[in-house]
Formats: structure tokens, sequence, C-alpha cells
């Protein structure tokens, strides 16, 4: 037989965690002193990270880190692991460790570790490097560089190297890219012994935030939260046509709240629901695009979205609860999406629901959805306002309370759950599975609510920094994981007590263990990312790539959309989704604000961000080297390229929507007003997406004739972009006198954004006119105290008010304003019909296609079995 007629074996158990631990935690697990001494290196980084984002610092007044010196500490950790934990080579050894990688972890921990051990040194001697500081540095590169070769592969290790070349050897580039080259001692300086390179803003969120986030998803999946997930989803979605495909779309989504990973996302929901739709009858190739789609789309899920919404607060510079709101639509309308091209895969092959142990009437199926909903709205308004009374009522003793009473809630959810026999899942390559009742799941793993309401609640309600959020609810998470095992068994009367106690410890431990090897990587790709972000820094880069994406693409922004798009894939093809938003994030990102502000168009910097973010996901799942892809074949047995074909139809609905929401903010909640828009806006996109999939997919109703996915696409586009057909109608902005802006600025809700004209000269002497949007926080009230506020202060000029001072960092920084800038206009709504009014010819083509595709249903419906074959 040929080889490639053998049929492919799906991936054993072992074979897929192998495949994660390569991915995400390193291969090697040494036994005897030496896993050991792995094991205790790794928990002993969470621990420290634990510290360091904790009050306790402060508190007992020990060990007290500044940003720098934490950033040092963290990558030592990361650097010694990377060597330790993985192998050189696949043929190098993987139970034990050979000499020269103990030599090389050792000297990148010490070289990681410079900034903190010699800190007062380097603090009093800045920009003049000693011997050793070369020593430190050069060397920490190179074992770096190493390090990210070892634990992501080749890829990011080649962009960090042309940017180093370009450094040194900007005298001898085109002159469109050319720049007047570096130093050795300045690139040194530069890269590594300051926090303008390695040990920057990248390297910064992942110590501060990234670890704690990524620690507390590995928490919850050791303390069963996971699985339980999986459980929910199954209970909720498995009695529905095609079941098991839309129980990995909603698992998926849930996993991907707590997993940076889309790796690991695949592997742990994919090896139980890619065996079940395949025995609903879809195909391999369909099951594993489907899971990866869903996987790999976990990471736009709010509020952790793969660690990028903590790099947009500092990218961006506003409030990370901002982050979440203007993420969170696109990600469910993209959800909902794929949701509805699962029901259609189902309808087009007929898939028939799982059916339960006791079919319930159609009075019973209502009255158990209204229980559900009322009693999920009553819960969460019962933890809102009562945790809001205990605030008013207790003051500061009010922390106390609630934890007491939170704790009483917990032992009470336990007590319930003991009562019942723990659930698992069926095999999922059984010829017969049970379908559990919703209730019957839900109430067994209720207390894994604690640690989420303590996230939620510390990130959008008390607004604690994301660092601060994530301890507490690692603190709530760790508790549960200690304690939830002894408390169910004393509530069961059993006698193993003490062993379940020391079971829920090990767990703890081996969850701070597997936290710290999934960080591997990320630390050691965010502080190879800071070369790159040092490389712009050092050589005006910004600057120059504007002129040349400029001159490139002609200054048309569509054209330079797809130029960073394309980018995004092709770096993501093997570099990690956070890294790989760094780098386009620190190159892309301010090109394309400038560009479309020069042609007329006021892009928030949020929207841009989120672009760059979705098609940076996007390399995991498209050819040829979409790893989650290859992780859903392993698993399916089919063939990993084919795989990633299907999975990139399948994931065209996220490629669509960062196109529509940089041309309408609306989508991404900017501009939304009231109530009524908001349901318009949500309305509008969700059906638009689920159109876009109907038509990408040729099946509406019945299957679909060309001129009608033709339609269902110009369906799409009005309801998604209605403010498209208006414009050429009306203009979107009247241009309004510049002496305005103070006022207009005092009276702007809270979040609005002000586009204002401004004019001035470049570095190169030339005139610019571009359109900056200024972003305007707080209140309404002084309206130059809301300039300042923003980061921006106005002066009287000969022509009208000019930008005086810029604030460093700021969102009018971000924004592109410049000291100097004349401000020519200020650019308010104009007095139009509202673009809404595009929804109506636009349904009424809806219904036209929907009675067609009807009457042609009914038509095939009817007709003797042979026919409909050939319908």
């Amino acid at each position: 037989m040929a080889e490639h007629d053998v049929e492919r074996r799906p991936a054993t158990e072992a074979e897929l965690q192998a495949m994660v631990a390569a991915a995400d935690t390193g291969a090697r697990e040494p036994p005897g002193w030496t896993g050991r001494l792995l094991f205790f290196t790794a928990v002993a980084w969470s621990i420290f990270q634990i510290w360091y984002a904790s009050p306790l610092p402060f508190v007992f007044g020990v060990f007290i880190l500044n940003d720098t010196e934490a950033r040092s500490i963290h990558l030592a950790f990361a650097v010694f692991l990377a060597f330790t934990a993985y192998p050189a080579t696949n043929r190098s050894p993987r139970d034990h460790v050979p000499y020269l990688d103990w030599a090389l972890a050792l000297f990148g921990a010490f070289c990681a570790a410079y900034l903190f051990l010699f800190y007062k040194q380097l603090a009093e001697r800045p920009g003049l490097p000693t011997t050793l500081d070369f020593v430190a540095a050069i060397g920490g590169l190179i074992i770096l560089l190493e390090a990210t070769r070892r634990s992501l592969g080749p890829p990011l290790v080649c962009v960090a190297l042309v940017f180093l070349v370009y450094t040194f050897a900007g005298p001898m580039m085109p002159e469109v890219i050319q720049h007047k080259g570096a130093s050795l001692t300045k690139v040194v300086n530069h890269q590594w012994l300051t926090t303008e390179g390695v040990f920057g803003v990248s390297l910064g969120v992942s110590t501060s935030f990234v670890f704690l986030f990524v620690l507390f998803g590995s928490l919850l999946e050791k303390a069963g939260a996971g699985n339980y997930m999986m459980q929910v989803s199954f209970a909720l979605l498995g009695h529905l046509r095609g079941g098991p495909a839309k129980v990995a779309v909603v698992s998926s989504a849930l996993n991907g709240f707590i997993s940076g990973s889309s790796i690991s996302n695949v592997v742990s929901g994919g090896i139980f629901t890619i065996p079940m739709m395949k025995r609903t009858g879809l195909s391999g190739i369909k099951a594993g695009a489907i899971e990866t789609a869903a996987s790999v789309n976990g990471q736009i899920m709010p509020p952790v979205m793969g660690a990028a919404a903590f790099l947009m607060v500092e990218f961006v510079g506003i409030p990370y609860a901002e982050i979440i709101k203007h993420a969170l639509l696109p990600a469910l309308v993209s959800y909902v999406a794929l949701f509805y091209i699962v029901h259609l895969e189902s309808m087009k092959i007929g898939a028939q629901p799982l059916k339960r142990d006791r079919e319930r009437t159609r009075r019973e199926r209502l009255l158990a959805l209204g229980l559900g909903i009322s009693g999920t709205v009553i819960v969460i308004a019962a933890i809102y306002y009562g945790i809001l009374a205990a605030q008013a009522l207790f003051g500061d003793a009010a922390a106390w309370m609630i934890f007491i009473a939170g704790a009483v809630l917990y032992v009470a959810t336990l007590w319930y759950a003991a009562r019942f026999p723990d659930l698992k899942m069926d095999d999922p390559n059984a010829p017969l599975l049970r379908l559990p009742e919703t209730w019957e799941t839900v109430r067994t793993g209720l207390h894994f609510l604690f640690p989420l309401v303590v996230l939620l609640w510390c990130l959008m309600v008390e607004q604690l920094s994301p660092g601060l959020s994530a301890f507490w609810a690692t603190v709530a998470i760790s508790g549960i994981l200690v304690t939830q095992r002894p408390i169910v068994a004393a509530f069961r009367g059993g006698a193993e007590i003490a062993a379940a106690a020391r079971q829920g410890l090990d767990e703890l431990i081996d969850g701070f263990a597997l936290g710290a090897r999934n960080m591997i990587s990320i630390g050691v790709a965010t502080a190879t990312a800071g070369i790159v972000v040092g490389t712009v820094t050092l050589t005006g880069m910004s600057l120059i790539m504007t002129d040349f994406v400029e001159y490139v693409s002609g200054g048309d922004v569509f054209i330079m959309l797809i130029m960073t798009a394309v980018i995004c894939l092709f770096l993501g093809m093997g570099i990690p989704t956070t890294a790989n938003y760094i780098l386009i994030a620190t190159l892309m990102a301010p090109v394309i604000v400038e560009l479309g502000g020069q042609g007329g168009l006021s892009i928030p910097l949020i929207a841009v961000h989120l672009f760059v973010f979705y098609f940076g996901i996007m390399a995991d799942v498209t050819p040829p080297v979409g790893l989650a892809s290859y992780a859903a074949a392993a698993i399916s047995g089919e063939d990993p390229i084919k795989t990633s074909f299907q999975g990139a139809v399948y994931s065209l609905r996220t490629g669509l929507l960062p196109f529509l929401f940089i041309f309408n903010p609306q989508l991404i909640l900017i501009g939304v007003t009231n109530f009524v828009e908001l349901a318009l806006v949500v309305a509008a996109a969700t059906l638009g997406m689920m159109l876009f999939a109907a038509a990408t997919m040729n099946y509406f109703l019945t299957k679909s004739r060309l001129w009608e996915s033709a339609v269902l696409l110009l369906v799409t586009f009005t309801l998604m972009r209605p403010d498209f057909w208006m414009n050429k109608l009306y203009p979107p902005f009247d241009e309004v006198d510049p002496r305005r802006l103070v006022e207009l600025a005092g009276v702007a809700p809270d979040g609005a954004r002000l586009p204002i004209v401004v004019e001035g000269d470049n570095l190169e002497g030339e005139t610019i006119r571009k359109t900056v949007t200024i972003r305007i926080a707080g209140p309404p009230g002084d309206g130059r105290a809301r300039l300042v506020e923003a980061g921006l202060r106005i002066v009287p000029g000969a022509s009208g008010p000019m930008v005086g001072q810029v604030q460093f960092g700021s969102y009018a920084k971000r924004a592109g304003l410049e000291p100097g800038q004349q401000i020519l206009a200020v650019k308010v709504p104009a007095d139009r019909p509202s673009p809404y009014l595009m929804f109506i010819p636009a349904l009424a083509l809806l219904g036209i296609v929907v009675m067609l595709q009807r009457a042609r249903r009914a038509r095939v419906g009817a007709a003797p079995a042979a026919e409909r074959v050939t319908a």
C-alpha cells in the first residue's frame, strides 16, 4: 500500500499531552533530584509572583521590589527553566538535563538577574557600561535568543536578529528605511541595561499581570473547572441538532476565559468533542476545524484574551475595564456566527440531536429555561447588591464580612454538591452516550463561581489593577483547591478526610508548578519582543515605517490594513499571539493611526490594536503552520493541512470583523449613546455575522444559489456598516471653529471621542494635515481640565488655537498629536438622517431571499426521495 493510502491514526492521550508539553510547558520531565529541582524552581517562581502582586511586601516592609528588579527576577526564572525544561533539539535527552544546559541555564539566569543584582551600581553610572556590563548584556542577548529558539522555535529569533542587524546597519540600508545607526555601547545600554528594550513594557506586563492570570487558569484547571465547564456546556446543548459541535463552541469560549493557549484549549476540549462530532456524522476534518476555530477564538474572549488585554492597557492608555467593554461584542458575535455555522453543517448532513434519558414536554422545557435565566439573574443581582450593601453597612469591616459570608456560601454549595454523586463524562468513543440533565451537572460545581466572581468584581466594579485582581482571584481558587475535597469528604461521612486534604494540597503545589511552566515561553517571548520595541525606540523606526508603508500602499488605508493583516498572519506562523501582538502593535499600529488621520479617517486606537490582535490569533488556524489545527488533526486522525484550510474557512468571520470595526467603531461600542442604539447595534451585528456565515457556507434555509449568497453578503455589509451608504448621501461630520474645542470638551460625555483636524510640519519639513481623535474621560465639567487629563494643553496662536504641551505616554500622544500643530477644526456629527434607516432596504432584501428559499425548501421536501437526492 502506498504511503499516502495509510489511514491516519488518532493520537493517544499521552501523545496529545506530549504535544501540549512540547509547545507550552517543556518536554523534559526528568526523574529523581533533577525533576524535583525543576518542580520546586517552578513552584518558587509562582510564589515569587504571588508575593510581588500582593500587598504583603508593603504590609511587612520586606522584599519590596521596584518594577525593574521584579522584571529581572521574572526573566531569570524564565530563562533558567527554558534551558532545563526545553531540550535543545528533537534528539536531545528528555530524561535528564545535559551539563551544557545546566551551564547555559545558570549563566542565563545570572545575566537576566543582573539588573536586580547590580541595580544600585547601574543607577550610579547610567550610560557608562563596564566590562562586566558588556559581558552580561551581550551574553544575555545571545542566551535569550537561544532560550526563545528552544521554547518557541526559530521565527521570533529570526525577527529579533533582523532588528538587531538593522540597528547596526542603518547607514547601509536603502534610503526609505535608512537611519544613522548605533554603537555597541548604545545598543548594550538601551537593550539590556535600561527598561527601553528587553526589560521594557512587554516584559513588565508579563511580570505584573500575565503570570498571575496564567497561574489562575492553571489552578482552575487543576480544581476541575475546565472539565466542569465542558460538562455544563454538554448538558445545556447536547440535545440540540449538532449538539457536540455546539458544545465545542461554547465550552471553548468558556475555557478561553481562563486559557491563553490555543493548543491546550484544543486538546483539553477536543479530546472529547471531536470524537463526539464524528459520531454525529461530521467528517473528521470538519470536526477538527470546528474545534480549532472555537478554541483559537477563546483568545479574543474577555477578560483575559490571551494576555493581550493587559498589553493593550499599556499601548492604548485606557482603563482595563474599557478594553473589556470594547472587546466584548466582537467576541460574542464571532462565537454566535460559529455556533450558526455548526448549525448549518448539521442541517446539511441531517444530523439528529442526542436523546435524553427522559424527553421533556415543551412546557417543561420552557419552564426549565425560564427558571434557569431568572435564577441566574437573581443570583447575579444578589451578589452585586449584597456586596454593595455590606460595603455601605460595615464600612472598613466590609471586606471581612464579605469574606465570612462568601465562606459560608462556599461551604453550603459543597454541602449541596456532596449529596449527589460526582458526574463523569461518558467515553466519547463508546457506542452509546448518556446525555446528563442540566441541573444535575450545574449543581456539582457551583463553588467554581466564587473565584470568577472575585476576579470580575475586582476588575470591573472595584477597578483594581489587573495584577491585584488576579492575586485575589488566585487566593480564592487556591483556597478552593485545598479545601474542596476534604469538605466534601466530611459531608459524605467518609474516613478519608486527611487523604483528601493531602490531595488538595498536592494539587495546589502541582498547579503552581504547571502555571510557572506555562509561563516559560510567554516570559522569554515578551523579553525577545522587547528587542524589537527597543530597536524601534532607538532608531526612530516608527517614523520610518510610516513613510515606508505610505510609499507601498500609496496612502490608501484599506491597502494598508490588508498589508498589516498579511504581516500579522506571516509573523504568527511561528510566533505566539502575545509576542505577535507586541511586534505589530509597536510597528504598525502607529502607522495605521497616522496614515488614517492623514486620509481624514479618525480611527480609535483601540480599534487598531484589536485589528492587530485578531489577525495575530488567526495564524494559529491558517495553513501551513496553524499549530492549533495540527493539534485538532492529531485527535481526529485527519490531514492537518486540510483541517487548517477548513478551519480558515470557518474563521473568515473573525477576519471580517476587524475591517468592519475599523470603519464602524460602533461595533466596539464607541459612539453608542443610549440603550436603544446599543440594542440596534448588537442585533444588527449578530444578524449580519450570521448572514455572512450563511453566505460563506452557501447554505441558508436551504442550499443557496450564487446570487442569493451575493445578496446575503450585501445585507451583511449594510447591517454592519449602515453609515457607508448614508455617507454617500450626507457627510458624517461638520467642521466647526477650533475655538469651540474647550467648550465641546467640557460637555462631552464620559468616554467620548472628539475628532480634531490639525496641521504641522514633520521631521522632514513637510506640512502634514490629519485628523486625530482625543478621548475625553470623566464627568462633564471644565473643558480645559478634561483636555489636560487627556494629555493635551492648547495655547493661543496667531491663526487660532495650537497644540501646546502633549504629555508623554498620554492618549493624546499615542493618537499622534505633537507640540506646535495648528488646530484647524473640530469635527462634530452632522445633522442628517439616521444611518440605521439603511436597515430597512437591507431587511427587505433579506425577506425576499427568505421567501424564495422557504418555497424552494418546501418543494424539495414534498418531492419524492429520488428527486430530493437530485435536488
